[in-house]
């Protein structure tokens, strides 16, 4: 592609205040610089440079890569220099040239194949930069974030960690090792979630069973409530705990690491007393509690890994053995 410069017949002293501008007519492969103070000089100028019947006046300025009418001063000052113009005259419409050779030719021709892929690209980019600057943050990523990075290239990843190889290798194979254990922990989730209303729906039958036993008599009835009594007075939990166990469908998820411990370590024959559950539901329940409970403490176990591993690698940021280290260490 042809570039001429033509004369801005400007003085010395007005350089500081034009711009630099490249102008074609439409369709035209041929494109001249031109140096104009404002939009109202380009317009003057290109009638010259462009050999442009003035009776056609006026023309319109576009953008060369979209087609955006610049029709205003402070806009045209605005645009960065050697911006891209097309003369338009008369009822001329501006037409996509992929001969411009600036960004216009390139998002063009690329739009079908690099949108989606730059999209991607520019995601686990920003990804990986996160954990970059901080390796813990594993444990906080999303399972979209983390199959995301699992995806890419090793080499790809290996360029943008700054790191070898190996060693983004041994890293993926971690990131897929959380993303295994999430799955996991969710399908157990859904198993146990199916066995309590499999036990909700056994409900209608102990309840006859109470019912059968609260029928032989006051006497008797005033020693069961005795006995009761007792077992559920040494109960340790709250009111809250209580409410949580008998409402909840899943009420590991919803009690804290602490309040876990204490159901886990509480009687069962007196939790079931004080819920008036059998015991089997209430053992069902304390497991599940317990598998939720050590696997917060797996979590938190790994985050001081991750964060001792970031913090070692920070110290040490010309250690050549670092990436043996985090191989070694993944999880």
């Amino acid at each position: 592609m042809e570039v001429s410069w033509g004369a801005s017949g400007a003085e010395p002293g007005d350089n500081q205040a034009l711009k630099p501008c490249l102008l074609r007519r439409n369709h035209s492969r041929e494109q001249y610089g031109v140096a104009a103070s404002c939009l109202e000089d380009l317009r003057s100028k290109a009638y010259d440079i462009l050999a442009m019947d003035k009776s056609l006046a006026p023309i319109t300025l576009v953008l060369a890569e979209d087609g955006t009418i610049v029709d205003d001063d402070d806009y045209f000052l605005c645009l960065p220099s050697n911006t891209k113009f097309v003369a338009l005259a008369g009822n001329e419409k501006w037409a996509y040239n992929n001969s411009d050779g600036g960004t216009a030719w390139l998002s063009q021709e690329s739009v079908d194949v690099d949108e989606t892929d730059s999209g991607a690209e520019l995601k686990w980019k920003n990804v990986a930069r996160q954990l970059k600057e901080d390796l813990s943050s594993i444990v906080l990523l999303s399972e979209e974030d983390l199959q995301v990075l699992i995806d890419v290239p090793c080499a790809d990843l290996a360029q943008e960690l700054g790191q070898s190889c190996a060693t983004v290798q041994g890293l993926q194979d971690t990131l897929q090792q959380v993303l295994d254990q999430r799955e996991e922990a969710r399908q157990s989730r859904q198993l146990l979630a199916l066995y309590l209303q499999a036990l909700e729906k056994e409900g209608s039958i102990l309840s006859k069973q109470q019912e059968s036993q609260a029928g032989f008599g006051d006497g008797g009835d005033a020693v069961d409530t005795g006995l009761s009594r007792e077992p559920s007075s040494e109960i340790a939990l709250s009111s809250q705990i209580l409410t949580t166990l008998k409402e909840k469908s899943a009420p590991e998820l919803s009690l804290s690491s602490q309040d876990l411990e204490l159901v886990t370590k509480e009687d069962p024959k007196a939790l079931a007393v004080a819920l008036r559950w059998d015991i089997r539901k209430t053992e069902t329940v304390q497991q599940a509690c317990e598998q939720e409970l050590g696997l917060r403490l797996q979590q938190v176990q790994s985050l001081h890994s991750l964060r001792s591993i970031s913090a070692r690698r920070d110290a040490l940021p010309g250690d050549q053995q670092n990436p043996k280290r985090a191989r070694q260490e993944p999880a």
